[in-house]
């Protein structure tokens, strides 16, 4: 052993030096700074479910587990429209939710932005426009980004709503 521990001494150190730390790799700094220097504090986001099959509502769960920790980023869902920034809506609009989207919609103060989630909401999917469906959020409210997807993954939600509160990158 003895001999071991002269061999280390004489020897020192033959690791490389670490490398430097790279800031471009700070993402949850950035987002967290780009939230609270659009709105100057938390977003606060309300989901409506128009008439969805829940697929979607299962991956926006999956937002706020421990992998994407969506109250990390300063991101928040309130349970009424009168505290949103953003309103997340599901779903094809059943025409029994039509009223009260509309209603939720004129609830949310302004400035307020819309992001529709999965082919249902983005477009109406299969179930298009008929006598039970109006169809598209679209269709109902101003929508300022649609997120496409049978469901979309949490990530491509994520990105919708980073998008939507990003300055000049939605249309309007």
């Amino acid at each position: 052993m003895w001999k071991t521990l002269k061999q280390i001494a004489s020897v020192g150190i033959v690791t490389e030096a670490p490398p430097p730390a790279a800031d471009d790799l700070r993402v949850r700094e950035r987002l967290q700074a780009q939230i609270l220097a659009t709105l100057g504090r938390a977003l606060s986001v309300r989901h409506v479910d128009a008439g969805s099959c829940n697929g979607c509502e299962l991956e926006i769960h999956a937002l706020n587990n421990a992998f994407y920790n969506l109250e990390g980023l300063g991101i928040r869902f309130v349970a009424s429209p009168r505290h949103a920034d953003l309103l997340l809506v599901t779903g094809p609009v059943a025409r029994n939710m039509e009223l009260a989207l509309k209603r939720t919609y004129e609830a949310t103060p302004d400035p307020k932005l819309v992001v529709a989630i999965g082919d249902c909401g983005t477009t109406g999917g299969i179930f298009g426009c008929s006598y039970a469906s109006a169809g598209a959020v679209a269709n109902v409210i101003p929508v300022d980004i649609a997120v496409p997807g049978c469901p979309p993954s949490p990530s491509q939600i994520l990105s919708g709503i980073l998008t939507a509160i990003t300055p000049g990158s939605r249309p309007r």
